[in-house]
């Protein structure tokens, strides 16, 4: 494993941006669709851009402290960015196949990756290197996420399974035949007792941490889910699939109201965060745009332009209103996004 000594590839916004110029494969028939509009003032500018990946990246992880950014991706790396300064502070090298996401323990000690290699990886932030590897799927390893205590971690991958582990001793502790296609998202809530999954077989399950069992099936879509994020301040469950956004209202008793925010009637939205301070949603699209949405009016508040490729990875920051974008081959870089409100006032006229 090798760690790049630190350095500072940030462009500012009007100078291009260094990436590998590449075909992406896109077997999705086009649908006309409209374009949404922003219906109050564009509040958040381009702040940052940041070069360092030489292909598509596949997530954006902010900190719990919200000092650092991480970002993973088909490069096999794991890079390691200053949150505020967008300097490189560290690219982790040690997977033999591509990243697919990353997942940073809750004392932001250590990071968890997932790859194509099929296994996952644990890493120490403090030394730079890594500390274990989770070996039982069998085959690309898509997504993963700790628990709120960072002593379990769950996780989904090709072979169609949920997989949750005992991160101390680095074993499997249940392998949950979750669904009959890839797995590619998957979640704890708030007090780690229930885990959230979706697939590309169009459902959304939510399962009992300690017995294993489903206790409810979200959605019978006719599209891939892509992406499911249980809010850890908020009483909701959102995900996006090729056509559609939705967001579940939890109750104590299980059942859910679901409204759907259309968002065109085909496009991958592949990742997407919740800012639970504004209430808002940010979603990335095949347009190669990221949208903002209001959760409660549904509406789009903003749409953020200058991406060159699909944006295939969102983050938002947990204590500031920033905002992270990544892009696939075409535009291999990390757009970091602030509200006017944050920026230097030199800087915003």
């Amino acid at each position: 494993m090798d760690v790049d000594e630190p350095q500072n590839p940030i462009q500012t916004p009007d100078k291009p941006v260094n990436g590998v110029e590449g075909a992406v494969e896109n077997k999705q028939e086009e649908v006309p669709r409209p374009d949404p509009e922003p219906t109050q003032e564009q509040d958040f500018k381009l702040r940052y851009i940041l070069s360092g990946h030489d292909r598509a990246i596949s997530a954006l992880k902010f900190s719990h402290s919200g000092a650092f950014l991480a970002s993973s991706g088909a490069d096999k790396q794991i890079k390691i960015w200053d949150a505020f300064t967008g300097d490189i502070l560290r690219t982790l090298r040690g997977h033999t196949e591509g990243v697919s996401d990353i997942a940073w323990s809750s004392d932001d000690e250590y990071i968890a990756s997932a790859s194509d290699d099929k296994s996952i990886k644990i890493w120490n932030m403090e030394l730079g290197v890594e500390s274990k590897a989770l070996l039982g799927h069998t085959s690309f390893v898509f997504c993963v996420n700790y628990n709120k205590r960072s002593n379990l971690l769950v996780s989904g991958g090709f072979d169609e399974t949920v997989r949750v582990w005992d991160v101390a001793r680095g074993k499997v502790l249940k392998v949950l035949p979750a669904h009959s296609d890839p797995v590619t998202a998957v979640g704890f809530n708030h007090d780690g007792t229930l885990i959230v999954s979706c697939a590309m077989d169009g459902l959304i399950r939510i399962w009992d941490s300690d017995s294993g069992q489903c206790l409810k099936t979200l959605v019978d879509d006719d599209n891939p889910i892509w992406f499911v994020h249980f809010n850890m301040s908020l009483p909701i469950v959102s995900s996006t699939s090729l056509a559609h956004m939705f967001v579940f209202l939890q109750t104590r008793d299980l059942s859910w109201y679901r409204p759907r925010i259309q968002l065109f009637d085909s496009g991958i939205i592949n990742n997407r965060d919740a800012n639970t301070k504004n209430k808002y949603i940010v979603s990335g699209s095949e347009d190669n745009k990221a949208y903002i949405w209001d959760l409660q009016t549904r509406k789009v508040i903003q749409v953020l332009e200058g991406h060159r490729d699909v944006v295939l990875a969102v983050a938002t920051h947990p204590t500031q209103d920033i905002i992270a974008t990544a892009s696939m081959e075409k535009d291999p870089s990390v757009r970091l996004w602030w509200h006017t409100s944050i920026f230097p006032k030199d800087e915003t006229k």
